[in-house]
């Protein structure tokens, strides 16, 4: 069943005067349906025009079909397709028909003038087909179409070329005795008494269409009292745009300056919504499949600073996660990283200035505890942003994207990155979130770095000696779906039980760190893995790490390592701020 066209049929038969815009393309077609017009109107000026060449039979039937059918997809009101002649004699008009009416057009409209026509508001040539020439083409469209609701619309162009009522009258009667649908009748007066003369002396039944193109002073209210059956406002849309387009760019042109066209121009968000982007950001949810679409990201980043280093003067207004790097905020640089390997479930718990966390596309979960509780109540505010696998990044570090790669790879359950170069002696003042591995790593020794299959006996930043240790953790682990659940599950058996009693090495699991409930699941002989990396990453917890991020960032090439690669002399905020020391620790 032909629902456009039934549809258009059931407008017909309703006593209201159908109003029909013209359009050239979807997106015109889309805004004539959002004006509330009854259906669109294929304009053969428009598609011309379209393509800057006359309307003058220059494009083929093949042109104008693929025009129609654009429109067609665009929108859900009926199309009816401007045919011109038919594109030739009656075996034309039968091809015509199959592909219009396969296209899902509601109707084709063929005017009674000679091939190849010219527009009709073009002084000179508009010769007529002979009168039994044209009730041929109707008869051979009405045979063609398949569908009884699809409809023929025979245009009588008899006043345009100048032969009068009498032949208008004459022809449109016999267009009519021969099956077509509707009569559409034209005229290029500058008022409207001939197209109302021609409809005081209709007789037939047939419904009548206009154009008001040369007569627009006339009104709808006038035409339907008159029994016009449809106004076709063939050209409107598009005329407007090219005054409006020549006049904003003619002014840009002008200025060379975006700002003094602005007003004038619709929002980007309103091509979106023509577009209808969100439709296809829903559909590409639901069916497009990437390989780590189940992959989701955590980075904690509420914490607020409180190590009483002079980078604190940088992060007043901001958390650590949005400290500026080079033009460009740290998490803005991960979540790029993160991204070009296809991870782009990516969520940020915030606390501390959590309006200033600011980065499209990723998710962002309020911890209104952020200054009560530490790392491990963070993360756990996104529990229900677990995925098939999960990834946790520390918000205050800054990684390159071959160590996510190799995470990504790496079987267990649990996998947490290390790297053992602190025995070099890298920033012996810090508060390192130490790993006692069960399988010691051999120091002083050059040796590739594989798929670990190393596992953690102990993890902490206060109980393990850096002599005893083997490994620092990074700030980055990994868990499988059971991972994500069987570190779940413990933390509720943990929060249930030290709610206001040490847990580990915190006062009370309110006060955890992250490190705190991997010991937890350690000690219930969970095997948590050890992914060995030595550079590619670092963590900007004072001044000088900032320092060195920055010179870092600012040589491409340059690798990032935990290894300390410059001595940069203190600059003058450093010693505004008394030369702060302390401890170089951000409650996250």
């Amino acid at each position: 069943m032909h629902l456009k066209a039934q549809l258009l049929r059931r407008l017909l038969a309703q006593p209201d005067i159908l109003q029909v815009a013209g359009a050239h393309n979807g997106l015109s077609a889309r805004l004539v349906e959002q004006a509330g017009f009854d259906a669109i109107w294929a304009s053969g000026l428009e598609i011309s025009a379209a393509y800057a060449v006359p309307d003058a039979n220059i494009l083929t039937m093949k042109d104008y079909l693929e025009a129609a059918s654009t429109i067609n997809e665009a929108v859900s009101i009926p199309v009816i397709a401007d045919c011109d002649t038919g594109y030739g004699n009656s075996s034309n008009v039968i091809r015509l028909v199959h592909k219009y009416e396969a296209a899902g057009i509601a109707a084709i409209c063929i005017e009674d003038k000679c091939f190849p026509k010219v527009n009709s508001y073009i002084p000179g040539r508009q010769e007529l087909a002979p009168l039994a020439e044209f009730v041929g083409k109707i008869m051979a469209a009405k045979d063609a179409q398949r569908s009884p609701e699809f409809m023929v619309i025979a245009r009588v162009e008899a006043l345009i070329a100048g032969w009068g009522l009498e032949e208008a009258w004459r022809r449109a009667e016999a267009y009519a005795e021969a099956g077509a649908d509707a009569i559409l009748i034209h005229s290029k007066a500058k008022t409207p008494d001939e197209i109302k003369s021609f409809i005081q002396g209709w007789s037939l039944p047939l419904p009548l269409v206009v154009v008001p193109t040369s007569y627009p002073q006339v009104t709808i209210e006038q035409l339907s009292a008159w029994g016009v059956k449809m106004v076709i406002y063939a050209n409107a849309g598009l005329r407007a745009a090219v005054k409006a387009m020549a006049k904003v760019l003619g002014r840009l042109r002008q200025t060379g300056t975006l700002s003094a066209i602005e007003a004038e121009i619709a929002p980007l968000q309103t091509i979106f919504e023509l577009q209808e982007m969100s439709r296809f950001q829903a559909a590409e949810k639901k069916y497009l499949r990437r390989p780590y679409d189940d992959h989701a990201v955590i980075i904690p980043a509420a914490g607020q600073p409180c190590s009483n280093d002079p980078l604190d003067a940088l992060l007043l207004d901001r958390p650590v996660a949005m400290l500026d790097l080079n033009g460009k905020p740290l998490l803005q640089h991960n979540v790029e990283t993160l991204r070009q390997l296809g991870l782009n479930r990516i969520t940020a718990i915030t606390g501390y200035q959590a309006e200033a966390v600011q980065v499209e596309g990723i998710r962002t979960i309020f911890n209104p505890e952020f200054s009560q509780g530490h790392i491990l109540h963070s993360i756990m505010k996104a529990r229900d942003a677990f995925g098939q696998q999960t990834v946790i990044i520390y918000a205050d570090i800054l990684f390159e994207s071959f160590i996510i790669q190799k995470l990504l790879k790496c079987p267990g359950d649990i996998v947490l990155v290390v790297d053992n170069s602190f025995l070099q002696g890298y920033n012996p003042n810090k508060n390192l979130d130490l790993v006692v591995a069960k399988d010691k790593p051999p120091r002083n020794q050059r040796r590739l770095l594989g798929q670990s299959i190393n596992l953690a006996v102990r993890i902490g930043h206060r109980s393990i000696g850096e002599a005893a240790a083997d490994y620092e953790f990074i700030g980055i682990a990994k868990f499988s779906a059971q991972g994500g659940s069987i570190l779940q599950t413990v933390y509720d058996e943990c929060r249930r039980t030290h709610q206001n009693r040490a847990f580990h090495e915190a006062p009370a699991i309110m006060q955890a760190s992250f490190t705190d409930l991997l010991q937890e699941i350690i000690d219930r002989g969970v095997p948590v893995h050890l992914l060995e990396v030595n550079s590619g990453w670092m963590e900007i917890q004072n001044w000088r790490d900032y320092q060195r991020a920055v010179s870092l960032l600012g040589e491409p090439g340059r690798e990032l390592t935990s290894h300390p690669i410059i001595d940069l002399t203190p600059t003058p905020i450093v010693a505004s701020l008394n030369n702060c020391r302390g401890k170089d620790i951000y409650k996250l």
